[in-house]
C-alpha cells in the first residue's frame, strides 16, 4: 500500500527502492494474526458485482480517554470499497440505526442488500420495517461468526489498527472528528490492490463513467 501511495506520488518507482526506505526508517512492524479455522461451510453471502448491491454494517466498540464507552458503526459499500459514513456515540439504537442509513441513502442511493450481524439494533422491528418498506433484503451471518461478514471484518481491522489503535481520545467530539479524517482519507487517498490500485473514490468514479457511457451509447442505438 506505501508503495502504491509513493508511486502515485511520484516519490519512488522501483518496489525495492520502497522496501529499503521503508525498513531504514524502521516502518516494518510485524504483527501475527491468528490463523481463523472453520469447521463449518461459511454462508454463502452474495458477492456484489456493482455498486449498491451490497452494504455492510457492524459496531466496533472503544473508549474515551475518561474511559466511558463510545460505539462505532461504518457503513460500508462491498464493491467499491467506499465508507459512506462512519457514527460515532455512546449508543446507537434501531431507530439511529435506519436514520443513517437513510440519510446516506440520499446521497448514494438505497442498496439492494444490506449484510449484517444478529445484533439487536439490526433485527429490530425498526429495521425491519425500513429493508421492507424500501425493498431492501437484509442478510444475517450465522451467530458468533463474524467471518461471515468478511468485507466488514477486513474494514474494521484496518479501522482499528490504524485508528483506534494509535489515537487518545479526548472527547466523543475529538473521537468523531479523527474517525472522520481517517474516514476520508480512506476513501479519497488509500489505493486498493482489489481496484486495480485505485482508491475507493477513484474506483466508484470510474464505474460511473462506465454506466454512462454505457447508457449513452444504449440511447444512440435505439434512436439509429
Amino acid at each position: 500500500m506505501f508503495h502504491a501511495i509513493a508511486k502515485r506520488e511520484g516519490l519512488v518507482i522501483n518496489h525495492k527502492r520502497t522496501e529499503r526506505i521503508y525498513k531504514e526508517e524502521k516502518l516494518s512492524l510485524t504483527i501475527r494474526r491468528r490463523k481463523k479455522r472453520s469447521s463449518h461451510a461459511r454462508v454463502e453471502i452474495p458477492r456484489a458485482k456493482k455498486r449498491n448491491e451490497l452494504w455492510s454494517l457492524d459496531f466496533l466498540h472503544d473508549a474515551l480517554g475518561n474511559g466511558r464507552k463510545i460505539r462505532i458503526l461504518p457503513i460500508l459499500d462491498t464493491f467499491t470499497k467506499e465508507c459512506h459514513r462512519i457514527e460515532v456515540d455512546q449508543s446507537i439504537g434501531g431507530r439511529r440505526v435506519t436514520s443513517l442509513l437513510s440519510e446516506a441513502s440520499l446521497m448514494q442511493g438505497l442498496p439492494e442488500n444490506i449484510v449484517v450481524d444478529n445484533g439487536p439494533e439490526f433485527i429490530s422491528n425498526a429495521m425491519d420495517e425500513w429493508a421492507y418498506n424500501r425493498k431492501v433484503k437484509l442478510h444475517f451471518i450465522r451467530p458468533g461468526k463474524p467471518v461471515d461478514n468478511a468485507f466488514m471484518e477486513s474494514f474494521n481491522s484496518r479501522l482499528r489498527e490504524e485508528c483506534l489503535n494509535v489515537n487518545w481520545f479526548r472527547s466523543i467530539e475529538h473521537a468523531r472528528k479523527v474517525i472522520e479524517e481517517w474516514r476520508i482519507d480512506y476513501n479519497e487517498n488509500r489505493p486498493h490492490s482489489t481496484l486495480g490500485f485505485l482508491t475507493p473514490k477513484e474506483f466508484a468514479q470510474k464505474e460511473e463513467n462506465m454506466l454512462l457511457e454505457n447508457s449513452n451509447s444504449q440511447w444512440h442505438y435505439n434512436w439509429g
